[in-house]
């Protein structure tokens, strides 16, 4: 048997764990990103819980994500590429949170005793962190392994 085709018994369990973790991660941050679609949005301004929601939600995403690909890795050598998509993932985040609780953190537009204010620089850089992280989980992706070609070349033959 091939190194490549064996797989512990375990790996269709963490894949569905990491999608399930996913999934929850995406309610959380679409619980987060828009309150109002689950009827619970009880203020006009978005705030220090929301944002802090969203980012839950957002690293809940890049776990299951991380964990779901790292599985389809099993058996097979890691190659450059998807270890440049891990830390572009790990990047992404640390972007996303940084830009997300820029006033909690004192280097936003408001003071910190003041109510966090989410603007549209923080808004940019969350979604830029998010640009990075969708691109790290495409880098992790496995590419199919390649196969050798099984058959005989066709001889071409000319008649005289």
């Amino acid at each position: 048997m091939n190194n490549t085709t064996i797989r512990r018994s375990g790996w269709r369990a963490r894949l569905r764990l990491g999608l399930g973790v996913v999934i929850v991660g995406l309610l959380l941050f679409t619980l987060g990103a828009d309150p109002g679609l689950f009827n619970l949005d009880r203020s006009p301004v978005v705030g220090f819980v929301q944002i802090a929601v969203l980012l839950v939600g957002l690293a809940m995403i890049c776990v299951g994500g991380f964990t779901s690909l790292n599985t389809l890795w099993e058996g097979l050598e890691k190659t450059i590429i998807a270890d440049i998509g891990y830390r572009l993932v790990a990047t992404g985040y640390v972007v996303a949170a940084a830009s997300g609780m820029a006033d909690v953190f004192g280097f936003g537009s408001q003071p910190f005793p003041a109510v966090p204010y989410f603007g549209q620089w923080q808004a940019f850089g969350v979604m830029a962190g998010q640009i990075i992280i969708i691109f790290g989980l495409v880098l992790m992706v496995p590419s199919p392994p390649k196969t050798k070609n099984k058959r005989p070349p066709e001889q071409t033959t000319t008649q005289p």
